[in-house]
């Protein structure tokens, strides 16, 4: 695989299924490099047997969500400014209508259990903020006054002054007449000419003021939404979550789950009888979130009560949430670079409904016909159907990926210096060798490598390199002693875990060259890079990319620099420098090539530019590579030119530090 195959990585959203189980409803994206952007349509495919069929042409269409008669799809595509609008069609087919026209856009949706409304979610901006007034642009903004610990968020900008609220409106009929734009005529100077119309009903708010909103259900009699409040703190941050029910009506709110009940959410769903589940997780006095061990709740009369084991289970994947079918619930559990579907009964039976080599994304049933969306070695995403039992794939998505060269790792655990084993993959190219190695460390830390088809490691490898990755302490799907191992011990165990699986790698395969490596990682496998290289000289290069390196200035310019910092390095300046690879930068003598985005608040610009810049104050070689209007996650959903260019970076980088030949 190649830089410009990252066109053929098709992912699989989370699908639906219709309410008799007949037909399933999903959306596929991909990058594409001409236009620059992820592209996608909405597909649809008839049960068990039926083949896929396109049921949209927009550019970006997604998140569909089935009315409960299963007549109609409701779907997010961008309108003509742009700004992401829930559109309405036929199961069937045919042309969408559009069913909202939100200032800035709508963050989520839902349907309300009659079919007759549709509940969403979107950013208010105050008045003359973000082109809501016409030829104000940003620079003549008023300024803003900011009283609380954050204020912005990584991928969005600013909070505060555009609170995300609650709206419904009726929802469309996709055969209904069409609009017409108004066409130009003489008129006394005393008549208003006619404005275009986009949208058929007008938007109800149902929440108003600073609080934000996030997370969208109707309870089953249809009269209430349940809602997470976001609130600004004033002081410190405190990570846990109240849930609320409002009035569809407009008379007012309930709370549901109370914040002395110390839970973080990620999710919620409510089953037929009425019961409120939750995957959540329980963050203490509000900010211990290191390896949080999100699990499946059921609140009892505003009581959660927890189902699943917190060592045993890990719910905590980004994009989990819960299916309610009949007595259970459907879940994700990452365990060992896997993701599998369990089913968890009230009584916290569990049972396996789909496993093995592959990560779920996305899942919906109806009885015991289930479908899940999964990425696998040779797919980055394809839809599965598991029928009374039997999984069955459904798609082929993945098809033009293979054809354009995969390299299969293998799977490998090492005993390290302490007698832990430490669990990961080896990708190699093809031939006998040797050939140079790269260690690859990934982000988190508190997440994990899995099975899925990674780009990152097949343009690698096409480039003759051999691919070492592990999943050292600190990660996901080990257990919670395994991810809180690290806490306010950065750079010990873990350096020594990824260190050992790489020499136990190059011992046992002879065609791994042990003495021409290099090392790379991103976010918290940049911190993990750069404190390698301060601590072990033997790699002929470095990659430090969107890097967490300066714990002391992080507090005050990250949107996580609120918490994260004091959680995992701690508050005193001692503990901060004995984990900053900022403190030990003098060290480094390693080429490296520093890399960073220049809108990613999640590490910010200034981590990369303090560390580089000191790299060059001592006479290190260092370059650095910052591609504007990308945040941190360039890598995932950057722009495709970008993508590709970094791709272009990293194997020159290579080429000049560490030769295939």
């Amino acid at each position: 695989m190649r830089a410009h195959d990252i066109e053929t990585l098709v992912s699989v959203g989370r699908p639906e299924i219709a309410a008799d189980g007949s037909f399933a409803v999903f959306a596929s994206s991909r990058p594409d490099i001409a236009a620059n952007r992820a592209v996608g349509q909405l597909w649809r495919v008839e049960l068990p047997e039926g083949a896929p069929r396109r049921l949209t042409r927009g550019i970006a269409d997604g998140s569909p969500k089935l009315s409960p008669d299963a007549s109609r799809i409701a779907f997010v595509r961008g309108d003509a400014k742009g700004k992401p609008q829930v559109h309405v069609v036929a199961a069937g087919g045919g042309e969408p209508v559009q069913a909202t026209d939100a200032v800035l856009g709508v963050e989520d949706f839902a349907w309300s259990p009659d079919g007759a409304t549709i509940a969403y979610l979107a950013r208010v901006p105050e008045t003359g903020r973000y082109g809501s007034v016409e030829g104000l642009d940003a620079s003549a903004e008023a300024p803003r006054h900011i009283t609380g610990v954050r204020w912005h968020a990584n991928g969005l900008g600013y909070l505060g002054d555009r609170p995300a609220h609650i709206f419904v409106i009726a929802a469309p009929q996709p055969d209904s007449e069409p609009f017409y734009e108004p066409a130009a005529a003489v008129r006394p100077d005393d008549e208003t000419p006619p404005k275009k119309i986009v949208v058929a009903a007008e938007a109800r708010s149902l929440t108003d003021g600073a609080t934000s909103h996030s997370g969208l259900v109707f309870t089953k009699d249809g009269r209430e939404l349940l809602t997470v409040p976001d609130e600004i703190e004033p002081d410190r941050r405190d990570l846990r979550n109240r849930v609320i029910a409002v009035a569809v009506d407009g008379s007012g709110e309930r709370e549901v789950l109370s914040a002395d009940a110390g839970l973080s959410l990620s999710a919620l769903d409510v089953a037929d009888d009425g019961t409120i589940a939750l995957l959540a997780n329980e963050v203490g006095e509000g900010v211990d979130f290191v390896a949080p061990g999100v699990g499946l709740w059921l609140l009892d009369e505003g009581s959660p009560v927890r189902l699943t084991d917190v060592d045993d289970i890990d719910l905590g994947e980004m994009g989990s949430h819960i299916t309610a079918v009949g007595d259970a619930f459907l879940v994700q559990d990452r365990t060992r670079g896997r993701v599998r579907l369990i089913r968890v009964a009230r009584d916290g039976a569990i049972s396996e409904i789909l496993g093995g080599d592959l990560e779920v994304n996305g899942h919906a049933a109806v009885g015991d016909r289930v479908v899940a969306a999964v990425a696998r070695p040779d797919s980055f995403g394809e839809l599965v159907l598991v029928d009374d039992g039997v999984a069955r794939t459904l798609t082929s998505f993945g098809a033009r990926a293979a054809a354009s060269g995969i390299a299969l790792p293998r799977e490998l655990t090492v005993t390290g210096r302490d007698g832990y084993p430490v669990h990961g993959w080896v990708a190699t190219p093809e031939g006998d060798g040797p050939f140079p190695v790269i260690l690859q460390i990934h982000g988190g830390p508190f997440a994990s490598y899995g099975v899925h088809l990674f780009d990152e490691t097949q343009v690698l490898v096409d480039a003759g390199y051999a691919v070492v990755y592990s999943n050292p302490r600190g990660s996901a799907g080990y257990g919670r002693a395994h991810g809180r191992s690290i806490r306010q011990q950065m750079g010990t165990v873990d350096f020594a875990d990824v260190i050992d699986f790489l020499e136990g790698a190059i011992a046992a395969d002879d065609r791994l060259d042990g003495d021409r490596v290099g090392v790379q990682g991103g976010s918290y496998g940049g911190y993990l890079t750069a404190w390698v290289i301060a601590h072990d000289d033997r790699f002929a290069g470095a990659i430090v990319e969107r890097g967490f390196l300066e714990p002391v200035s992080f507090q005050g310019t990250s949107d996580i620099g609120s918490f994260f910092g004091d959680e995992y390095v701690g508050i005193s300046a001692d503990d901060i420098a004995r984990q900053s690879p900022m403190a030990v930068v003098g060290q480094v003598t390693t080429p490296t090539l520093v890399m960073h985005s220049e809108l990613d608040f999640r590490c910010p610009l200034e981590q990369a530019t303090r560390y580089y810049s000191a790299l060059k104050r001592q006479g290190t070689e260092a370059e650095l590579l910052v591609f504007p209007g990308e945040n941190h996650e360039l890598t995932r959903s950057g722009q495709p030119r970008h993508r590709v260019e970094r791709f272009a970076a990293v194997l020159d980088w290579w080429r000049r530090h560490l030769p295939v030949d």
